[in-house]
């Protein structure tokens, strides 16, 4: 069974009962995952670009997007226009497939992992979680990465509350560290 019949067969019929909604329709569901990446050392090697859109291509199975400097910042030497990074949104069936492969394969890869933070939620129903090396993922090759990069993932919910989003996310199988 794959994420979205789970989402189907169980987290709706849970979320239903624990939150007492009288439709289907009212039960939060996961709209969108944002995974982006920072690439800080594309001021000295543009390269470096090239090989952050690569690696994030394989693991989310999606051709990324260049993310430009909104403002100039002196202190980083970061110009207007700039490009700094990289990102790509899931939806439907790639979201739930890059769901499952975060749940089950990369997370328990990292070491000493308690699980993730149950207060990186936004106050609106999304949560965020960072991690720290892209190594974590069974495509990347270990031997073949130039640099440890770490990248935001960005779970965007239908749920009103925080509440709802922890429930909704628990049970599709983030583990969640004890509160």
């Amino acid at each position: 069974m794959n994420l979205k019949e789970k989402y189907k067969a169980e987290v709706v019929p849970a979320l239903m009962k624990k939150f007492g909604y009288k439709s289907v329709m009212q039960a939060p569901k996961l709209e969108k995952v944002v995974i982006n990446m920072g690439v800080s050392e594309v001021k000295e090697n543009s390269k470096a670009l090239d090989v952050a859109m690569g690696e994030l291509t394989l693991i989310a199975g999606q051709k990324p997007i260049v993310t430009k400097a909104k403002k100039s910042i002196a202190a980083f030497k970061l110009r207007e226009g700039m490009n700094i990074g990289c990102k790509v949104t899931l939806r439907n069936d790639k979201m739930y497939d890059f769901a499952t492969k975060l749940f089950n394969v990369a997370l328990p890869r990292v070491r000493d992992f308690k699980g993730a933070n149950p207060k990186s939620f936004d106050g609106k129903g999304n949560y965020n979680m960072g991690v720290k090396e892209q190594i974590i993922f069974p495509e990347i090759e270990y031997d073949k990465i130039d640099k440890v990069r770490g990248m935001d993932i960005v779970f965007v919910t239908t749920a009103k509350t925080d509440e709802e989003a922890y429930e909704l996310l628990k049970l599709l199988g983030l583990p969640f560290a004890e509160k």
